[in-house]
């Protein structure tokens, strides 16, 4: 049995299409735990043999229902934009699930964090620091647990889609010219299956998820450019318009904080600490992803 939790999210959708191929045929049950089952697409709802389980997975009785017989989880925390502090987002959710681990004696936790443990810089790193301390949560319950270690997603572009289409242009607040490991989340849900489905490891570590190359900002937008045969360029940001559309759209000052934090520390080097290698690094680069993600998006 292999628990996915956030399965209408980039990440988990993605999975659960995987492993609907993949887990019958090597005798693996699959269980979502979903806060509103009208999301999944009407091909899962129809099928009888996904285990659905109502309710959110930071909450005690969900996570007891959904761990019970559970062979695998894969846990990723979903996000919200009014929580009082990072703690609260990110430990205090996982709390109840991480009981849920010990109790129900699941063998094997997959999780979706984020590059930077070991930098100079991990423990001013917002969001990606308390993402870490979920991971040492997680693995203190002696479960065998994986973090994926991920960059920053390809897929974060299309929240820009209509000011790429209308006005040829894209915003970050890193420096132009940094660059830095980006992944498509298609690859890091495949990351996922591959340690869901053959669970011969042990023990707890990081799975980093690279894409295939470093890019900066400039070189996103020469690819963009030649893509959509038309110009498209990078605008950075600063800190303080980034902090202020945060508020605009009502995140709390913990949140907005924590964003801002992050990308600080990205910008000082947060995802240069793995080196990409035949195992670190994933397929999909920039140039397919936006042929095949990117491009039918701004048709819509």
């Amino acid at each position: 049995m292999i628990v996915i939790t956030a399965p209408t999210g980039r990440i988990g959708g993605r999975l659960l299409d995987i492993l609907l191929d993949l887990a019958p045929a090597r005798g693996e049950e699959l269980r979502v735990v979903v806060r509103d089952p009208e999301k999944l697409p009407d091909a899962v709802r129809d099928r009888g043999d996904i285990d659905v389980v109502t309710g959110s997975h930071g909450d005690a009785e969900v996570v007891d229902r959904a761990f019970a017989g559970a062979d695998a989880v894969f846990w990723v925390v979903p996000p919200t934009p009014r929580p009082p502090s990072l703690d609260a987002l990110y430990l205090d959710f996982t709390r109840a699930a991480a009981k849920a681990v010990t109790a129900h004696g699941v063998g094997h936790v997959v999780g979706v964090s984020a590059l930077g443990r070991g930098t100079p810089v991990a423990g001013r790193a917002g969001l990606v620091t308390a993402s870490l301390a979920v991971d040492d949560l997680i693995a203190g319950t002696g479960t065998a647990y994986r973090a994926l270690a991920c960059p920053s997603f390809m897929d974060n572009l299309l929240r820009q889609a209509a000011s790429i289409r209308d006005d040829g242009v894209f915003t970050d607040i890193v420096a132009a010219d940094r660059r830095a490991p980006l992944a498509a989340t298609g690859d890091i849900a495949a990351a996922a299956a591959g340690l869901l489905l053959d669970r011969s490891w042990t023990g707890t570590g990081e799975v980093p998820v690279l894409g295939p190359e470093d890019l900066s900002a400039d070189d996103m937008a020469r690819v963009l450019s030649e893509v959509l045969g038309r110009p498209v360029r990078y605008e950075r940001r600063p800190l303080d318009d980034f902090r202020a559309a945060l508020t605009g759209r009502g995140a709390t000052d913990a949140l907005v904080e924590g964003y801002v934090d992050m990308m600080r520390a990205k910008d000082d080097g947060l995802d240069a600490g793995v080196e990409r290698t035949p195992r670190t690094a994933s397929p999909t680069t920039f140039r397919q992803w936006c042929e095949e993600v990117l491009t039918p998006a701004l048709r819509t």
